[in-house]
């Protein structure tokens, strides 16, 4: 689990800036990297797999390389070629097991279809999985130990609680049960005891369940989904959705939440984008941090 982290000037209206955010949270984990440096004698390490060249998986990759650099951290960036066997790539991830200067693991998904994600995920060191997608690391947040969290609900629960400080008692819902976002997203509410219901594709009346919500948490992939007017007056909204539809003859961007009326209803509510968005590399960058001072046997950073 994580320290509550809070920031300060995140609302603007009831709009949560999540790229303000990140960047509040991106100053800290520098500031926190050189004392690191001094007890270790190395900065943290994070290394990222793309196999292939999927331009916007690379984009992703050239940008969470950056960001590495950028505060402070070494980025170490493997690329392998589409025709890349699972043997390969399980022999490359056994190699960022073993090799101390690397702190977190991070292999870029999608993989080609030729490839099985699943056993690649399971052969990363636990302590390296700064994706938090590894059973023991999913084991571990149900259990409420000590574990690294999957990077887009964790940067989720970041904004709830720079934005209502306490969640305890609150009741949410969270739209949407993938390993990625849905499951890790309530184990986290649950954490901070909130009353948590998981909603999906046959849950029934979904509308009258988001209406009792004081928190929703929309991660279905399913553009503008969630009617504005299902959302409870001053219920705050995190809208993890991205899906690209054509408005007035162009294409835009939009989440899993109807924005234009849920934002005259809601107390507080994310953008898409600009919301939860920016929030996921800063959150791998925190990660990351964090692996390296437990790998390090050092105390967990304080990045309040």
């Amino acid at each position: 689990m994580t320290a509550k982290i809070t920031n300060d000037n995140i609302i603007g209206g009831n709009i949560i800036d999540g790229k303000a955010f990140s960047q509040g949270l991106g100053e800290r984990i520098a500031r926190a990297i050189p004392a690191f440096t001094a007890a270790t004698g190395r900065r943290p390490g994070l290394a990222v797999v793309l196999v292939g060249s999927d331009p916007a998986s690379e984009v992703y990759v050239r940008s969470k390389g950056k960001m590495a650099r950028q505060l402070g951290m070494e980025s170490f960036e493997h690329v392998l070629p589409e025709s890349a066997s699972q043997e390969e790539l399980l022999a490359l991830v056994a190699q960022l097991n073993a090799d101390e200067s690397v702190d977190g693991i991070l292999v870029q998904l999608p993989l080609p279809g030729h490839l099985d994600s699943l056993p690649v995920i399971e052969a990363i060191d636990p302590a390296k999985d700064v994706d938090g997608l590894h059973p023991i690391s999913a084991g571990l947040l149900a259990s409420g130990l000590p574990g690294l969290v999957s990077c887009t609900p964790l940067g989720c629960l970041m904004l709830l609680e720079a934005q209502l400080g306490s969640l305890s008692g609150l009741d949410a819902i969270v739209v949407g049960r993938s390993i990625l976002v849905g499951k890790p997203m309530a184990q986290l509410l649950l954490s901070r005891n909130a009353t948590v219901t998981i909603a999906h594709s046959r849950t029934r009346d979904l509308a009258a369940k988001v209406a009792q919500a004081d928190i929703v948490v929309a991660a279905v992939g399913s553009a503008e989904m969630i009617k504005g007017d299902w959302i409870k007056p001053g219920a705050t909204v995190i809208d993890v959705g991205t899906s690209r539809i054509v408005r007035d003859g162009r294409k835009v961007l939009v989440g899993d939440v109807d924005f234009a009326v849920a934002k005259e209803r809601a107390g507080a509510i994310t953008p898409v984008p600009g919301g939860v968005g920016p929030m996921t590399i800063m959150t791998l960058m925190h990660n990351a941090l964090l692996a390296a001072h437990r790998r390090a046997g050092l105390p967990d950073p304080d990045l309040r």
